[in-house]
């Protein structure tokens, strides 16, 4: 059982501004491209899960602020499917719902494609690809003409290929099996500071007009420079205008690079659902789901509204015994592990794999300092196991447990790269701990009784290499050896500072 430990207070100050505006902190951690679709009295979201499974998490909330894990869209990965998981769009229609979402086709390029269920939580049936352009295909947004037909609208994937990245709508047949007619450009990134890209488009409909939400420029990584848009028409297929006062959100407080959301409405408010990357933890905890407010203008655009919180909602300490019958919806693991993780009698049984990062179960960071202990079963543990601060299968930075040594070592590009041994006298247990500072300086202990620690590193390993261009970093149970072997972990605990 996960339990967090935290205080949430939050006070809403109604300042309308423009670029400077900030939002309210309300999905902590690596939620990229979030979107949130009101369904009776509850919102319901889900975010990009890139190349961590179970794919696309399934939130729920009553009042936008306060979220709860509700499951995911997949847990096994659609079968046409490999990797890159991104911006699942969630929408409710005629009592069904439907998650658009975009993914790498086996032996091929991104595409769009949707999957539906009776309810939110699920479960969810794949209805498999419905556009795969030779660029790439992602993005993908449902809108309803004002004559009540069904559109996609979606961007092409140019900026991949050093080419312009149009936004297009094509009606789409009403059981979403396929599309009518041909498709029809909306716009494309034609404004200075839009750069290489438009992407990411959300839509509601106000007054006269139809209002697209979208992001430009650079989403990812340390040199982003994202920000958010608004164009209007008062027909679905155009013609577009784009707002001469763009960017409408750009980098504000704490927070820089926003973008990628969907609007919603709450007690009569208008939100926007988005996420940015917070200026200190930056990469390492990604981009995080906030939610501003926004107004429309006597002019007919929009104006965000500044979102303040007077406290944070990160948790303090997260304590996970793994006594729940199935592993917190908070852990995750990679999309090319086929092996998924036990759960019983209050611990966490990891099998196995011989490639160089091994298997793993990663927890997302929420900041940039942190500690984080766990403590492992040597008596009944078949596989080497360990703990580490994981960017992805061939990135990352650990120790491991082999025999009567604690190695340390760092997996760079694939390459696994000794760093140091400590011999130590094998019992039926060890606690691990590993502590993080500026999102990047490791430091590793371990215990036999899980009070006294000893060091493993005089120096704080450097692990700025970890983070892939488009996701976090995670703390990481490892189990390396044969798919017959396994570790086995007892309990989690995760301190913020």
């Amino acid at each position: 059982m996960i339990r967090l430990y935290f205080i949430f207070c939050l006070t809403i100050i109604s300042q309308v501004a423009r670029s400077q505006s900030s939002g309210a902190l309300v999905l902590p951690g690596d939620f990229p491209d979030p979107s949130v679709v009101k369904i009776g009295d509850a919102y319901w979201a889900t975010a990009t899960t890139s190349n961590w499974a179970p794919v696309f998490p399934i939130l729920q909330s009553t009042d936008l602020f306060h979220w709860e894990s509700k499951g995911q869209v997949f847990t096994k990965l659609p079968d046409w499917a490999d990797y890159y998981f991104w911006a699942p769009e969630i929408s409710y229609d005629n009592g069904r719902i439907y998650v658009y979402y975009s993914a790498h086709k086996k032996n091929g390029n991104l595409c769009l494609a949707v999957a539906s269920a009776d309810k939110p939580e699920g479960p969810y049936t794949d209805h498999g690809p419905l556009m795969c352009q030779a660029a790439g295909s992602i993005d993908g947004f449902p809108m309803r003409d004002e004559t009540g037909k069904l559109y996609l609208i979606w961007k092409e994937d140019g900026n991949s290929v050093k080419q312009p990245t149009p936004i297009w709508a094509i009606q789409m047949k009403e059981d979403r099996t396929g599309f009518i007619g041909e498709p029809v450009e909306l716009f494309r990134n034609d404004a200075d500071w839009e750069g290489n890209l438009v992407e990411g488009v959300s839509m509601i409909r106000e007054g006269d007009y139809y209002y697209a939400f979208y992001a430009g420029a650079g989403c990812c990584g340390r040199e982003c420079t994202y920000a958010v848009g608004i164009a209007r028409s008062k027909k679905l297929l155009g013609p577009w205008e784009k707002y001469d006062k763009n960017p409408v959100l750009d980098e504000s407080g704490d927070w820089k690079c926003p973008g990628h959301g969907t609007p919603v409405k709450h007690n009569g408010k208008n939100f926007f659902l988005y996420h940015a990357y917070n200026k200190t933890s930056d990469v390492y905890a990604g981009r995080q789901g906030l939610l501003q407010e926004f107004r429309f203008t006597s002019d007919g655009w929009i104006a965000f509204v500044n979102t303040a919180q007077a406290e944070s909602p990160l948790p303090k300490e997260i304590v996970d015994d793994f006594t729940d019958a199935d592993l917190g919806a908070e852990w995750q693991w990679s999309v090319f592990d086929s092996a998924q993780p036990v759960v019983r009698n209050g611990k966490l049984d990891l099998a196995a794999n011989n490639t160089t990062g091994g298997a793993f179960v990663g927890f997302k960071s929420l900041t940039d300092s942190y500690q984080a202990e766990v403590k492992i079963l040597l008596k009944g543990s078949s596989a080497t196991a360990g703990l580490g601060l994981i960017g992805d299968d061939k990135n990352m930075v650990r120790v491991l447990i082999t025999k009567d040594k604690l190695v340390l070592s760092k997996v760079d590009n694939g390459k696994d790269i000794i760093l140091g041994e400590n011999v130590f006298k094998p019992s039926e247990t060890i606690f691990l701990r590993m502590a993080v500072k500026n999102g990047a300086q490791i430091s590793f202990a371990y215990s036999g009784d899980g009070k006294n620690y000893q060091p493993l590193n005089d120096q704080p390993i450097d692990g700025k290499f970890l983070p892939p261009w488009d996701r976090a970093v995670r703390i990481g149970l490892i189990s390396k050896g044969s798919s017959a072997q396994k570790a086995i972990f007892e309990k989690f605990v995760l301190r913020n500072e």
